[in-house]
């Protein structure tokens, strides 16, 4: 059994990893799905003063305070930034591998919204895209479901001292691929810190709500290795 911790980015909680949290309990897996202060069924706690390092400190303390060890930590999209450096800077001992979907760790100093998209606040607020626009399949749960993202969080840089380099990494690309990456590792900043072992699954940067089962498959071989 391989304990997973599963964090969702912008705009999900929790209830965005049900179904690949579902093929992994099935495969007798230990499953833990995240939802960071202000976000799924924890929205009502966000605020001003919720930035990058609240949401470190949530996924620490599923760590610390669920006694997990040996852990495969995934972080989707901005929880890149959350679970690494960050986490993993702080708890390296607690991480077995790190695993990045369709996202990597952003370089020192770098921020959410340095990295540009639709990541911008607007007011102490990132708002939800049009999901019908993005989504092939499931685009009116999770237009139901995703809350607009606390502010401080895209703009906050992360900071780190380097302990979690020594844990495994592994990417997972969805909406772009390895050749991408690698070829732009030296020109985009936020490319630089990803080295490590890929696997690709194209589609959309949402695999966890088109590809679940795809998704999990690859997990688990990460838990397995």
């Amino acid at each position: 059994m391989t304990s997973y911790v599963l964090v969702p980015g912008f705009w999900l909680g929790g209830w965005a990893w049900r179904d690949v949290a579902a093929e992994l309990r099935e495969q007798g897996h230990d499953v833990h799905t995240v939802s960071l202060t202000g976000m799924g069924e924890r929205a009502h706690l966000a605020g001003p003063g919720v930035d990058l390092n609240t949401h470190v400190t949530d996924v620490v303390n599923v760590l610390q305070y669920g006694e997990l060890d040996d852990v495969v930590l995934v972080g989707h999209s901005y929880a890149g930034a959350v679970v690494t450096p960050s986490v993993a800077d702080r708890v390296p001992e607690k991480i077995a591998s790190l695993v990045f979907v369709d996202t990597g760790p952003l370089p020192d100093g770098m921020s959410q919204s340095d990295f540009g998209g639709s990541s911008e606040p607007v007011g102490e607020r990132v708002p939800p895209p049009r999901w019908d626009d993005l989504l092939a399949s499931g685009a009116e749960r999770t237009t139901r479901l995703s809350v607009a993202q606390p502010g401080a969080t895209a703009t906050s840089a992360v900071h780190y001292t380097g302990a979690w380099e020594s844990i495994r990494r592994v990417f997972v690309m969805s909406s772009v691929t390895e050749a991408e990456v690698r070829e732009s590792s030296t020109t985009i900043p936020a490319y630089r810190h990803m080295t490590g072992e890929f696997r690709e699954l194209p589609g959309s940067h949402w695999p966890m709500f088109d590809q679940p089962a795809a998704l999990a498959a690859v997990l688990a071989e990460v838990g397995r290795c």
